[in-house]
């Protein structure tokens, strides 16, 4: 068992007729009980009934796909295709360890946004502020990222230029800071 499948995991039975049984509760659930759990931060496991497979990234995406198609949108199309590009790209590998380190960043500054917002709720400027300036910091955080996996290309896509041709130390730049970037994130999940 992996650190995140401990004992207060749920299992979550998937049946071929695509039914889900919650085995802590003895019930057959949605998955917008799924949704629920995991909003109130409780950890399961979708299994394949027969098979025991573990189906937990398809469900999640299944639960995510289905709050998108209702208009609870929260991932922008062009986040969604620059994803999609790296699939069986070389820089696969990495994109999950940095996502789950930038999710991880961006939840702790909502958090610290939540105690402010609790400080401040007299003052309604005072809100906004603090909205405001949480705002330009996730942006950033976001556009630092993206313009890390896909240099050069971020800039220009927001305004329709070309790239510009890169220079050769232009990429060697780019190298050092991928060997430095995939230094960082081995240390990180080695600690993990």
């Amino acid at each position: 068992m992996t650190q995140s499948e401990t004992s207060d995991t749920i299992i979550i039975k998937k049946y071929a007729n695509r039914r889900l049984y919650d085995t802590s509760a003895s019930r057959y659930v949605t998955l917008d009980h799924l949704r629920e759990l995991v909003k109130e931060g409780k950890n399961f496991k979708v299994q394949d009934a027969k098979s025991g497979e573990d189906l937990t990234r398809g469900v999640l995406a299944q639960i995510i796909f289905e709050e998108e198609s209702k208009g609870e949108t929260l991932l922008p199309v062009e986040f969604l295709r620059q994803l999609i590009s790296f699939y069986g790209d070389s820089m696969q590998t990495m994109v999950p360890g940095y996502l789950r380190l930038s999710m991880d960043n961006f939840s702790s500054q909502q958090a610290e946004l939540r105690e402010k917002m609790a400080g401040a709720i007299g003052s309604p400027a005072a809100s906004m502020a603090l909205i405001e300036e949480q705002t330009r910091r996730n942006m950033a955080m976001f556009e630092q990222a993206m313009k890390m996996f896909t240099p050069g290309l971020t800039s220009a896509a927001g305004r329709g230029d070309q790239p510009s041709d890169l220079s050769k130390g232009d990429v060697d730049a780019l190298r050092a800071e991928l060997d430095a970037m995939r230094k960082r994130l081995d240390r990180l999940s080695g600690e993990g």
